[in-house]
Protein backbone atom coordinates (compact mmCIF):
# COMPACT_ATOMS: atom_id res chain seq x y z
CA UNK A 1 0.00 0.00 0.00
CA UNK A 2 1.77 3.09 -1.21
CA UNK A 3 0.29 6.50 -0.47
CA UNK A 4 1.63 9.67 -1.92
CA UNK A 5 0.23 12.55 0.04
CA UNK A 6 -0.15 16.01 -1.45
CA UNK A 7 0.09 19.13 0.66
CA UNK A 8 -3.33 20.45 1.72
CA UNK A 9 -4.74 23.08 4.09
CA UNK A 10 -5.06 20.82 7.12
CA UNK A 11 -1.40 19.73 6.73
CA UNK A 12 -0.25 23.35 6.56
CA UNK A 13 -2.33 24.35 9.59
CA UNK A 14 -1.13 21.45 11.74
CA UNK A 15 2.48 22.02 10.68
CA UNK A 16 2.29 25.74 11.50
CA UNK A 17 0.85 25.05 14.97
CA UNK A 18 3.57 22.47 15.62
CA UNK A 19 6.41 24.71 14.38
CA UNK A 20 5.21 27.79 16.31
CA UNK A 21 4.81 25.71 19.49
CA UNK A 22 8.26 24.15 19.09
CA UNK A 23 9.82 27.60 18.58
CA UNK A 24 8.14 28.71 21.82
CA UNK A 25 9.46 25.60 23.59
CA UNK A 26 13.03 25.99 22.33
CA UNK A 27 13.35 29.72 23.01
CA UNK A 28 12.37 29.24 26.66
CA UNK A 29 15.54 31.08 27.75
CA UNK A 30 14.67 34.19 25.73
CA UNK A 31 11.12 34.90 26.85
CA UNK A 32 11.26 33.27 30.29
CA UNK A 33 7.97 31.39 29.81
CA UNK A 34 8.18 27.72 30.79
CA UNK A 35 8.13 25.33 27.84
CA UNK A 36 5.20 23.38 29.33
CA UNK A 37 3.02 26.50 28.98
CA UNK A 38 3.76 26.61 25.24
CA UNK A 39 3.19 22.87 24.89
CA UNK A 40 -0.23 23.11 26.57
CA UNK A 41 -1.19 26.14 24.47
CA UNK A 42 -0.08 24.34 21.29
CA UNK A 43 -2.03 21.21 22.24
CA UNK A 44 -5.25 23.15 22.85
CA UNK A 45 -4.83 25.16 19.64
CA UNK A 46 -4.29 21.93 17.69
CA UNK A 47 -7.50 20.39 19.09
CA UNK A 48 -9.65 23.48 18.45
CA UNK A 49 -8.27 24.21 14.97
CA UNK A 50 -8.43 20.50 14.16
CA UNK A 51 -12.07 20.37 15.18
CA UNK A 52 -12.96 23.46 13.12
CA UNK A 53 -11.19 22.10 10.00
CA UNK A 54 -12.29 18.52 10.59
CA UNK A 55 -8.95 16.73 11.04
CA UNK A 56 -8.78 16.38 14.86
CA UNK A 57 -11.05 16.11 17.89
CA UNK A 58 -10.75 15.92 21.70
CA UNK A 59 -11.32 12.15 21.61
CA UNK A 60 -8.62 11.67 18.95
CA UNK A 61 -6.31 13.82 21.10
CA UNK A 62 -6.78 11.45 24.05
CA UNK A 63 -6.01 8.49 21.77
CA UNK A 64 -2.82 10.21 20.56
CA UNK A 65 -1.32 10.30 24.07
CA UNK A 66 1.16 7.50 24.70
CA UNK A 67 -0.02 6.61 28.22
CA UNK A 68 2.64 3.89 28.46
CA UNK A 69 5.31 6.61 28.63
CA UNK A 70 3.33 8.87 31.00
CA UNK A 71 2.48 6.14 33.52
CA UNK A 72 5.93 4.56 33.40
CA UNK A 73 7.63 7.90 34.13
CA UNK A 74 5.12 8.77 36.84
CA UNK A 75 5.54 5.43 38.61
CA UNK A 76 9.36 5.54 38.44
CA UNK A 77 9.39 9.12 39.78
CA UNK A 78 7.25 8.03 42.74
CA UNK A 79 9.53 5.07 43.50
CA UNK A 80 12.53 7.43 43.55
CA UNK A 81 10.71 9.93 45.77
CA UNK A 82 10.22 7.11 48.30
CA UNK A 83 13.92 6.14 48.07
CA UNK A 84 15.47 9.63 48.41
CA UNK A 85 14.54 10.32 52.09
CA UNK A 86 16.06 6.99 53.23
CA UNK A 87 19.57 8.44 52.88
CA UNK A 88 20.72 5.45 50.84
CA UNK A 89 21.99 7.50 47.91
CA UNK A 90 24.05 9.73 50.28
CA UNK A 91 25.61 6.66 51.87
CA UNK A 92 26.51 5.37 48.39
CA UNK A 93 28.06 8.70 47.32
CA UNK A 94 30.21 8.97 50.44
CA UNK A 95 31.29 5.34 50.09
CA UNK A 96 32.56 6.24 46.59
CA UNK A 97 34.36 9.34 47.90
CA UNK A 98 36.00 7.19 50.57
CA UNK A 99 37.09 4.59 47.98
CA UNK A 100 38.78 7.22 45.79
CA UNK A 101 41.18 8.18 48.64
CA UNK A 102 41.73 11.67 47.22
CA UNK A 103 42.65 10.50 43.70
CA UNK A 104 40.59 12.89 41.64
CA UNK A 105 40.44 11.01 38.33
CA UNK A 106 39.40 7.89 40.23
CA UNK A 107 36.70 9.93 41.99
CA UNK A 108 35.46 11.14 38.60
CA UNK A 109 35.41 7.60 37.21
CA UNK A 110 33.66 6.09 40.26
CA UNK A 111 31.07 8.88 40.51
CA UNK A 112 30.46 8.77 36.77
CA UNK A 113 30.11 4.99 36.80
CA UNK A 114 27.62 5.10 39.69
CA UNK A 115 25.57 7.73 37.87
CA UNK A 116 25.70 5.83 34.56
CA UNK A 117 24.73 2.59 36.36
CA UNK A 118 21.79 4.15 38.18
CA UNK A 119 20.66 5.82 34.92
CA UNK A 120 20.08 2.34 33.50
CA UNK A 121 17.06 1.92 35.79
CA UNK A 122 16.04 5.41 36.90
CA UNK A 123 15.71 8.11 34.28
CA UNK A 124 18.77 10.34 34.01
CA UNK A 125 17.06 13.51 35.26
CA UNK A 126 16.26 11.78 38.54
CA UNK A 127 19.82 10.46 38.77
CA UNK A 128 21.44 13.90 38.50
CA UNK A 129 18.87 15.44 40.83
CA UNK A 130 20.04 12.91 43.44
CA UNK A 131 23.77 13.10 42.72
CA UNK A 132 24.27 16.79 41.82
CA UNK A 133 24.02 18.14 45.40
CA UNK A 134 26.05 15.18 46.74
CA UNK A 135 28.89 15.87 44.29
CA UNK A 136 29.00 19.51 45.40
CA UNK A 137 29.10 18.41 49.04
CA UNK A 138 31.97 15.97 48.43
CA UNK A 139 33.97 18.48 46.35
CA UNK A 140 33.56 21.10 49.07
CA UNK A 141 34.91 18.65 51.61
CA UNK A 142 37.90 17.93 49.33
CA UNK A 143 38.29 21.67 48.51
CA UNK A 144 38.27 21.00 44.74
CA UNK A 145 36.25 22.58 41.90
CA UNK A 146 33.04 20.53 41.41
CA UNK A 147 32.66 21.47 37.71
CA UNK A 148 34.44 18.40 36.18
CA UNK A 149 32.43 16.00 38.39
CA UNK A 150 29.09 17.73 37.75
CA UNK A 151 29.75 17.69 34.00
CA UNK A 152 30.82 14.03 34.16
CA UNK A 153 27.60 13.19 36.05
CA UNK A 154 25.40 14.86 33.42
CA UNK A 155 27.32 13.47 30.43
CA UNK A 156 27.49 9.93 31.81
CA UNK A 157 23.85 9.91 32.92
CA UNK A 158 22.89 10.82 29.35
CA UNK A 159 25.22 8.12 28.00
CA UNK A 160 24.13 5.44 30.50
CA UNK A 161 20.48 6.22 29.90
CA UNK A 162 20.82 5.18 26.24
CA UNK A 163 21.36 1.54 27.23
CA UNK A 164 17.89 0.62 28.48
CA UNK A 165 14.26 1.10 27.58
CA UNK A 166 13.57 2.92 30.87
CA UNK A 167 16.84 4.89 31.08
CA UNK A 168 15.75 7.91 29.10
CA UNK A 169 12.33 9.32 28.06
CA UNK A 170 13.10 9.19 24.27
CA UNK A 171 13.87 5.46 24.62
CA UNK A 172 10.45 4.89 26.18
CA UNK A 173 8.84 6.74 23.29
CA UNK A 174 10.80 4.78 20.67
CA UNK A 175 10.28 1.44 22.42
CA UNK A 176 6.58 2.08 22.86
CA UNK A 177 6.09 3.14 19.21
CA UNK A 178 8.23 0.41 17.63
CA UNK A 179 7.18 -2.25 20.15
CA UNK A 180 10.77 -3.02 21.24
CA UNK A 181 11.11 -5.18 24.34
CA UNK A 182 13.32 -4.35 27.33
CA UNK A 183 15.68 -7.23 26.43
CA UNK A 184 15.98 -6.40 22.76
CA UNK A 185 16.71 -2.77 23.62
CA UNK A 186 19.42 -3.70 26.11
CA UNK A 187 21.02 -6.27 23.77
CA UNK A 188 21.32 -3.74 20.96
CA UNK A 189 22.47 -0.81 23.08
CA UNK A 190 24.57 -2.17 25.95
CA UNK A 191 27.82 -2.84 24.06
CA UNK A 192 27.66 0.45 22.25
CA UNK A 193 27.03 2.35 25.49
CA UNK A 194 30.00 0.67 27.21
CA UNK A 195 32.29 1.87 24.40
CA UNK A 196 30.73 5.37 24.49
CA UNK A 197 31.20 5.39 28.27
CA UNK A 198 34.95 4.79 27.91
CA UNK A 199 35.13 7.41 25.15
CA UNK A 200 33.42 9.92 27.48
CA UNK A 201 35.73 9.20 30.43
CA UNK A 202 38.88 9.46 28.29
CA UNK A 203 37.70 12.70 26.68
CA UNK A 204 36.96 14.21 30.11
CA UNK A 205 40.32 12.99 31.43
CA UNK A 206 41.98 14.95 28.63
CA UNK A 207 39.77 18.07 28.77
CA UNK A 208 40.01 18.44 32.56
CA UNK A 209 43.65 17.36 32.89
CA UNK A 210 44.48 20.58 34.78
CA UNK A 211 41.58 20.39 37.26
CA UNK A 212 42.20 16.70 37.92
CA UNK A 213 45.87 17.18 38.77
CA UNK A 214 45.41 19.38 41.87
CA UNK A 215 46.01 17.93 45.33
CA UNK A 216 42.78 17.78 47.37
CA UNK A 217 42.41 17.96 51.13
CA UNK A 218 42.33 14.51 52.70
CA UNK A 219 39.21 14.31 54.83
CA UNK A 220 37.89 11.11 56.31
CA UNK A 221 34.68 10.01 54.60
CA UNK A 222 34.39 6.74 56.50
CA UNK A 223 32.49 8.23 59.47
CA UNK A 224 29.50 9.33 57.42
CA UNK A 225 25.94 9.39 58.74
CA UNK A 226 24.20 6.03 58.73
CA UNK A 227 21.15 5.28 56.61
CA UNK A 228 18.14 7.19 57.93
CA UNK A 229 15.69 4.43 57.02
CA UNK A 230 17.43 1.12 56.37
CA UNK A 231 14.24 -0.91 56.01
CA UNK A 232 12.73 1.21 53.23
CA UNK A 233 16.08 1.50 51.40
CA UNK A 234 16.67 -2.26 51.31
CA UNK A 235 13.02 -2.98 50.44
CA UNK A 236 13.29 -0.44 47.58
CA UNK A 237 16.43 -2.14 46.25
CA UNK A 238 14.71 -5.54 46.41
CA UNK A 239 11.66 -4.14 44.58
CA UNK A 240 13.91 -2.60 41.88
CA UNK A 241 15.62 -5.99 41.48
CA UNK A 242 12.23 -7.67 41.11
CA UNK A 243 11.26 -5.02 38.54
CA UNK A 244 14.38 -5.78 36.47
CA UNK A 245 13.24 -9.41 36.29
CA UNK A 246 9.74 -8.31 35.23
CA UNK A 247 11.18 -5.90 32.65
CA UNK A 248 13.16 -8.78 31.18
CA UNK A 249 10.03 -10.91 30.76
CA UNK A 250 7.43 -8.16 30.24
CA UNK A 251 6.99 -8.93 26.53
CA UNK A 252 6.38 -12.61 27.24
CA UNK A 253 3.72 -11.63 29.81
CA UNK A 254 2.05 -9.38 27.25
CA UNK A 255 2.58 -6.30 29.44
CA UNK A 256 3.71 -2.79 28.60
CA UNK A 257 6.59 -1.35 30.62
CA UNK A 258 4.25 0.91 32.66
CA UNK A 259 2.60 -2.19 34.09
CA UNK A 260 5.91 -3.36 35.56
CA UNK A 261 6.64 0.06 37.09
CA UNK A 262 3.14 0.24 38.59
CA UNK A 263 3.47 -3.26 40.09
CA UNK A 264 6.83 -2.28 41.60
CA UNK A 265 5.38 0.94 43.02
CA UNK A 266 2.34 -0.79 44.52
CA UNK A 267 4.47 -3.50 46.18
CA UNK A 268 6.84 -0.85 47.55
CA UNK A 269 3.95 1.18 49.01
CA UNK A 270 2.64 -1.89 50.84
CA UNK A 271 6.05 -3.08 52.06
CA UNK A 272 7.09 0.34 53.40
CA UNK A 273 4.03 1.21 55.53
CA UNK A 274 5.73 4.31 57.01
CA UNK A 275 5.73 6.00 53.59
CA UNK A 276 3.64 9.15 53.57
CA UNK A 277 1.53 8.77 50.41
CA UNK A 278 0.98 12.51 49.93
CA UNK A 279 4.70 13.22 50.24
CA UNK A 280 5.62 10.39 47.85
CA UNK A 281 3.23 11.57 45.15
CA UNK A 282 3.87 15.29 45.67
CA UNK A 283 7.42 14.90 44.33
CA UNK A 284 6.30 13.63 40.92
CA UNK A 285 7.40 16.09 38.24
CA UNK A 286 3.91 16.83 37.01
CA UNK A 287 5.26 19.66 34.84
CA UNK A 288 7.30 17.17 32.83
CA UNK A 289 4.37 14.75 32.52
CA UNK A 290 2.08 17.59 31.37
CA UNK A 291 4.76 18.53 28.81
CA UNK A 292 4.73 14.95 27.46
CA UNK A 293 0.95 14.75 27.29
CA UNK A 294 0.75 18.07 25.43
CA UNK A 295 3.50 17.00 23.01
CA UNK A 296 1.72 13.75 22.19
CA UNK A 297 -1.48 15.71 21.51
CA UNK A 298 0.36 18.13 19.17
CA UNK A 299 2.15 15.38 17.24
CA UNK A 300 -1.14 13.42 17.13
CA UNK A 301 -2.80 16.34 15.36
CA UNK A 302 -0.01 16.55 12.81
CA UNK A 303 -0.23 12.78 12.29
CA UNK A 304 -3.97 13.00 11.55
CA UNK A 305 -3.25 15.27 8.58
CA UNK A 306 -0.50 12.89 7.29
CA UNK A 307 1.93 15.82 7.10
CA UNK A 308 4.75 13.75 8.61
CA UNK A 309 4.23 10.98 6.03
CA UNK A 310 4.35 13.71 3.39
CA UNK A 311 7.75 14.75 4.80
CA UNK A 312 8.78 11.10 5.03
CA UNK A 313 8.15 10.81 1.30
CA UNK A 314 11.16 13.05 0.69
CA UNK A 315 13.43 11.02 2.99
CA UNK A 316 12.26 7.63 1.71
CA UNK A 317 14.31 7.41 -1.55
CA UNK A 318 17.43 8.30 0.46
CA UNK A 319 16.72 5.48 2.95
CA UNK A 320 15.96 2.99 0.18
CA UNK A 321 19.15 3.73 -1.72
CA UNK A 322 21.56 3.15 1.20
CA UNK A 323 20.22 2.08 4.57
CA UNK A 324 23.62 2.22 6.34
CA UNK A 325 24.36 5.79 5.22
CA UNK A 326 20.80 6.81 6.06
CA UNK A 327 21.10 5.29 9.56
CA UNK A 328 24.41 6.98 10.36
CA UNK A 329 23.15 10.28 8.90
CA UNK A 330 20.02 10.05 11.06
CA UNK A 331 22.23 9.41 14.11
CA UNK A 332 24.27 12.58 13.53
CA UNK A 333 21.28 14.74 12.53
CA UNK A 334 19.35 13.51 15.59
CA UNK A 335 22.37 14.25 17.79
CA UNK A 336 22.98 17.76 16.43
CA UNK A 337 19.29 18.70 16.61
CA UNK A 338 18.94 17.20 20.10
CA UNK A 339 21.93 19.25 21.20
CA UNK A 340 20.34 22.44 19.92
CA UNK A 341 16.82 21.68 21.09
CA UNK A 342 15.45 19.24 23.65
CA UNK A 343 15.64 15.63 22.48
CA UNK A 344 12.04 14.80 23.50
CA UNK A 345 10.16 16.91 20.89
CA UNK A 346 12.61 15.83 18.18
CA UNK A 347 11.98 12.15 19.01
CA UNK A 348 8.22 12.76 19.05
CA UNK A 349 8.38 14.26 15.55
CA UNK A 350 10.65 11.53 14.09
CA UNK A 351 8.67 8.51 15.33
CA UNK A 352 5.67 8.90 12.94
CA UNK A 353 8.03 9.53 10.00
CA UNK A 354 9.84 6.23 10.65
CA UNK A 355 6.52 4.42 11.27
CA UNK A 356 5.30 5.80 7.93
CA UNK A 357 8.32 4.30 6.15
CA UNK A 358 7.74 1.00 7.93
CA UNK A 359 4.19 0.93 6.56
CA UNK A 360 5.73 1.25 3.05
CA UNK A 361 7.57 -2.01 3.73
CA UNK A 362 11.02 -0.50 4.38
CA UNK A 363 13.21 -2.21 7.01
CA UNK A 364 13.40 0.59 9.58
CA UNK A 365 15.10 -1.41 12.38
CA UNK A 366 18.48 0.37 12.08
CA UNK A 367 16.71 3.74 11.97
CA UNK A 368 15.13 3.12 15.38
CA UNK A 369 18.53 2.28 16.91
CA UNK A 370 20.18 5.27 15.21
CA UNK A 371 17.45 7.58 16.51
CA UNK A 372 17.88 6.28 20.07
CA UNK A 373 21.68 6.62 19.91
CA UNK A 374 21.53 10.06 18.30
CA UNK A 375 19.06 11.67 20.69
CA UNK A 376 20.78 10.07 23.70
CA UNK A 377 24.37 10.97 22.87
CA UNK A 378 23.33 14.28 21.27
CA UNK A 379 21.90 15.38 24.61
CA UNK A 380 25.53 15.88 25.66
CA UNK A 381 26.35 18.50 23.06
CA UNK A 382 24.96 21.60 24.79
CA UNK A 383 23.53 22.55 28.15
CA UNK A 384 20.04 22.49 26.58
CA UNK A 385 20.40 18.98 25.14
CA UNK A 386 18.66 17.19 27.99
CA UNK A 387 16.71 18.04 31.11
CA UNK A 388 19.52 16.51 33.18
CA UNK A 389 21.98 19.06 31.75
CA UNK A 390 19.70 22.00 32.49
CA UNK A 391 19.46 20.87 36.12
CA UNK A 392 23.24 20.50 36.52
CA UNK A 393 23.82 23.98 35.03
CA UNK A 394 21.20 25.46 37.38
CA UNK A 395 22.77 24.05 40.56
CA UNK A 396 26.28 25.07 39.47
CA UNK A 397 25.08 28.65 38.87
CA UNK A 398 23.40 28.69 42.28
CA UNK A 399 26.65 27.51 43.90
CA UNK A 400 28.67 30.18 42.05
CA UNK A 401 26.31 32.87 43.35
CA UNK A 402 26.42 31.55 46.92
CA UNK A 403 30.21 31.37 46.95
CA UNK A 404 30.64 34.51 44.85
CA UNK A 405 33.03 32.54 42.65
CA UNK A 406 32.18 32.61 38.88
CA UNK A 407 34.58 29.70 38.19
CA UNK A 408 32.08 27.35 39.85
CA UNK A 409 29.36 28.05 37.28
CA UNK A 410 28.95 25.82 34.22
CA UNK A 411 28.31 28.42 31.51
CA UNK A 412 26.91 27.53 28.05
CA UNK A 413 30.39 28.31 26.68
CA UNK A 414 32.11 25.97 29.12
CA UNK A 415 29.57 23.25 28.31
CA UNK A 416 30.22 23.75 24.61
CA UNK A 417 33.99 23.48 25.17
CA UNK A 418 33.74 20.22 27.15
CA UNK A 419 30.40 18.67 26.19
CA UNK A 420 30.58 19.04 22.41
CA UNK A 421 33.94 17.22 22.01
CA UNK A 422 32.53 14.47 24.24
CA UNK A 423 29.40 14.20 22.08
CA UNK A 424 31.53 14.01 18.90
CA UNK A 425 33.78 11.32 20.45
CA UNK A 426 30.77 9.16 21.37
CA UNK A 427 29.13 9.69 17.95
CA UNK A 428 32.30 8.65 16.12
CA UNK A 429 32.56 5.44 18.19
CA UNK A 430 28.81 4.77 17.77
CA UNK A 431 28.96 5.31 13.99
CA UNK A 432 31.93 2.97 13.74
CA UNK A 433 30.10 0.26 15.74
CA UNK A 434 26.93 0.77 13.67
CA UNK A 435 29.01 0.26 10.49
CA UNK A 436 30.88 -2.73 11.94
CA UNK A 437 27.77 -4.55 13.25
CA UNK A 438 25.27 -3.23 10.73
CA UNK A 439 23.85 -6.71 10.05
CA UNK A 440 23.01 -7.03 13.74
CA UNK A 441 21.37 -3.58 13.94
CA UNK A 442 19.42 -4.09 10.72
CA UNK A 443 17.79 -7.35 11.86
CA UNK A 444 14.03 -6.64 11.82
CA UNK A 445 12.71 -6.00 15.34
CA UNK A 446 9.79 -8.41 15.12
Amino acid sequence: MHHTYTLDLSMILSAVIMVVTFIGIFTEGLHGLHRTKFALLGALTMIVVGQVFGFYSPSKAIEAIDWNVVFLLGAMMTIVSIMIPTGGFEALAFKIADLSKGRLFLLLVLMGTAVAGISLMLDNVTTVVIFGPLIILICRTLAVNPVPYLLAAALLSDTGGVATLVGDPPNLMIGSAADISFNSFFLHMAGLVVVAYFATILTLRFLFRKELSVTPLTPDFSQVEELKDKTTWYISLAVLGFMVVLFIIHHALGWDAWMVATIGLTILLFLSPKTDMDAAFSRIELTLLAFFIALFVIIGGVEQTHFLEYLGGFIEPFVKSDLLVASITLMWVAAILSAMIDNIPFTAAMIPIILGMESQGINVAPLWWSLAIGVGMGGNGTHLGSTANVYIVTISERLAKEKNDPSLAITPGLWFAKGTPTMIATLITSSFLMWLFFDFFSTPIH
